[in-house]
């Protein structure tokens, strides 16, 4: 989207490494009209500081937007750290059983959109009648963003979810403290299971007191760390294939979130189109395994792991 898709419609985005917030303050010039990073990043399960980035969106005048797909608002939630608008992909862990495709857009309704550098908030709105959203709305004005959101893309543009998918998406929502809470606590033990596996190179988990995100982890999140766990198996991208088309219990699948587990190997799969140094760059390493840890009894999540990992 960013990198491909959008500079077609004259937007562009400067990358950088989310890791140090102040990697953000640099990339920053007179152009700038939003700063956008994920929670916890996927594949490689990175977590940034959301307060730190805010600070500086905040020093800017510039919005912060927030991909929080990974931790749900069961484990973090961005707006009490200083986000203006969060993502989530309800596909994922909020619908839980990756029966719908939809998305949300949470507007914290904070943020002040009268800067001129904002055209579409403070020029008027000609299929509105003029509608100028950051001024027009009364005492509702901190609402520019998500009006206009639901006025033009979603109601002129049809990006909008269809009711069958809302309806299964509000179905898992009830469900997602339980869900989240199993989650996490599998999630946690497949980590450690994967740490002490000869077959292992390398894990990766924010709940993993050796962790390079468990500090800023352990700050940010409530309840756990999410369901997302990488590891890198000894024999690079044709083990990777091997214990993949292996596993039983676990579906090789492109998905997230879903109750049951998943499981992908990245290098051969989703991202088998990009050269071994576009991977890298991208965090995607030829040994490189990503779990999404499910709901099942963990005995049968371990024993699957096992008898894939065994197989060579």
């Amino acid at each position: 989207m960013f990198d491909a898709i959008l500079p077609e419609f004259g937007i562009k985005t400067k990358f950088e490494d989310p890791l140090d917030p102040d990697n953000f303050e640099k990339m920053i010039n007179e152009h700038t009209k939003m700063l956008f990073t994920e929670v916890i990043g996927n594949p490689v399960l990175d977590v940034s500081n959301i307060r730190a980035i805010s600070e500086i969106a905040s020093k800017y005048h510039i919005p912060l937007v927030v991909d929080s797909t990974f931790t749900t608002p069961y484990l973090f939630r961005p707006l009490e750290h200083g986000a203006d608008v969060v993502i989530h992909s309800l596909t994922k862990w909020l619908g839980g059983h990756g029966t719908g495709i939809g998305g949300i857009v949470v507007d914290g309704g904070k943020f002040d959109w009268t800067d001129r550098k904002f055209r579409l908030f403070n020029e008027p709105d000609a299929s509105y009648h003029g509608l100028r959203y950051a001024h027009d709305l009364g005492d509702l004005n901190p609402l520019a963003f998500i009006t206009r959101m639901r006025l033009v893309p979603l109601r002129n543009l049809g990006a909008c979810i269809s009711p069958d998918n809302a309806w299964m998406f509000l179905q898992g929502i009830e469900t997602l403290p339980l869900r989240m809470q199993r989650h996490c606590d599998n999630a946690m033990a497949v980590a450690q299971y994967l740490t002490d596996h000869p077959a292992v190179k390398w894990v990766r988990y924010p709940g993993l007191e050796q962790d390079p995100a468990h500090e800023i982890a352990s700050r940010q999140f409530k309840n756990g760390f999410g369901g997302m766990v990488v590891f890198g198996i000894k024999g690079g991208r044709e083990a990777g294939e091997t214990f993949v088309n292996n596993l039983d219990l676990i579906s090789h699948l492109a998905n997230v979130g879903d109750a049951k587990s998943l499981a992908i190997h990245p290098a051969s799969t989703t991202h088998s189109q990009l050269s071994e140094d576009q991977q890298r760059e991208g965090g995607i390493t030829p040994d490189l395994i990503r779990l999404s840890v499910g709901i099942e009894s963990i005995e049968d999540i371990h024993a699957d792991l096992g008898q894939a990992l065994s197989v060579r």
